[in-house]
């Protein structure tokens, strides 16, 4: 008797898809005029781009039929390479004054974005392990933040503040999720301000834009120059935008605004209809990441999936927020659609584990 195929969630693939097209129209768009004026090739990042699409897709179709329990076996040789890797970039060459890629060749990986996916692999793990023992101070909260924590202490060192600052958010909502009583979980959000407040006054840079972002429109020739400049692209932009290339934020008004900052070139040249567009598409991957993670055949499944969907949209709204002047300016690209290959290569695996999982959970509530 052959074995039944589980359906594949062509909801889902479809959106990411969809968001990945979109990611390279817009990194050619904002990238081209400045690549080429730069570098010399107009054609420079979007090449790189649909390499690493390229790469990506392929390893989103391998891990969706790669069965997620088998991480489980993984997790201590994941975990030490993650560490290993973001230990590399610390004491390698340093770029723009900041420490998160590794070289190889022409070739820049960045760790800090594998290890979002493994901090969201070992609590899903580890609350699974330990279901029994959630409601304990000790197992349900020092030890796994206790581990989490080695990534967010290397990745703070790059310096990078916005990716510890979503893993920590995500590593709180898994542990709510997996058991864990509330009054521990505001408790370690109680006992992270202060450290964030820390890390904010620590450097210059982050004071700047702490009020950059309070007034930025007062610092617009300074430490807000990018900020009143995205909302000011945002704002142009009316209901139906300028039109695909038309945007004046790329024309050196702004630093590579194909990375961080290319929101507000989509909301210049695709108007709000545009820009809501990609919200419903990030809105999409949230509803059938929370199906995925609420039908998966086991607890392992559910946190696994219910972390890779709260890490795609939580970043998603940080870049927006930070975009539109709601949240304090960060470097955090957005998925998809930022340009960057180690945060699309990491995001893609990450949506092929939620096919995987969501296969799997139709398997299992099929009738036999």
């Amino acid at each position: 008797m052959t074995r039944r195929r589980s359906p594949l969630d062509l909801t889902l693939l479809g959106v990411t898809l969809a968001l990945v097209g979109c990611g390279l129209v817009m990194v050619y768009s904002a990238s081209a005029i400045w690549a080429e004026q730069n570098l010399g090739q107009s054609l420079y990042f979007i090449k790189r781009q649909a390499l690493w699409a390229a790469i990506g897709l392929a390893a989103m179709g391998y891990f969706s039929r790669w069965d997620y329990n088998r991480f489980r076996e993984w997790i201590g040789p994941i975990f030490l390479m993650t560490v290993v890797g973001l230990i590399a970039a610390l004491i390698g060459h340093p770029v723009a004054g900041v420490r998160r890629w590794i070289r190889l060749g022409p070739i820049g990986i960045q760790p800090a974005e594998f290890a979002k996916l493994t901090s969201v692999l070992f609590l899903a793990y580890y609350l699974d392990r330990k279901r029994s023992k959630t409601a304990s101070p000790l197992w349900g909260l020092a030890v796994p933040t206790g581990v989490v924590a080695v990534l967010l202490l290397l990745i703070g060192k790059e310096p990078d503040l916005g990716t510890p600052v979503l893993m920590f958010a995500v590593a709180m909502l898994l542990l709510f999720i997996g058991g864990a009583r509330v009054q521990y979980v505001l408790a370690a959000i109680a006992a992270s301000l202060p450290v964030v407040a820390y890390e904010l006054i620590k450097y210059p840079y982050r004071r700047a834009r702490m009020m950059s972002f309070l007034t930025p429109f007062d610092h617009a020739r300074g430490a807000g120059y990018q900020l009143a400049q995205a909302i000011l692209a945002v704002g142009s932009g009316g209901w139906f935008g300028k039109g695909l290339g038309a945007s004046q934020l790329k024309l050196m008004y702004l630093p590579a605004p194909h990375t961080d900052f290319i929101f507000p070139v989509i909301c210049e040249e695709l108007g709000l209809l545009g820009a809501l567009a990609i919200l419903g598409l990030f809105s999409a991957i949230l509803v059938r990441g929370v199906r995925i993670a609420r039908s998966a055949p086991n607890l392992f499944g559910t946190l696994l999936a219910a972390g890779i969907t709260f890490t795609i949209c939580l970043q998603a709204f940080f870049n927006v927020g930070m975009a539109i002047g709601v949240l304090p300016t960060k470097g955090i690209p957005l998925p998809f659609i930022s340009f960057g290959g180690s945060s699309l290569l990491a995001t893609l695996v990450g949506v092929g584990i939620l096919l995987n999982i969501s296969r799997q959970g139709a398997r299992h509530a099929s009738p036999r």
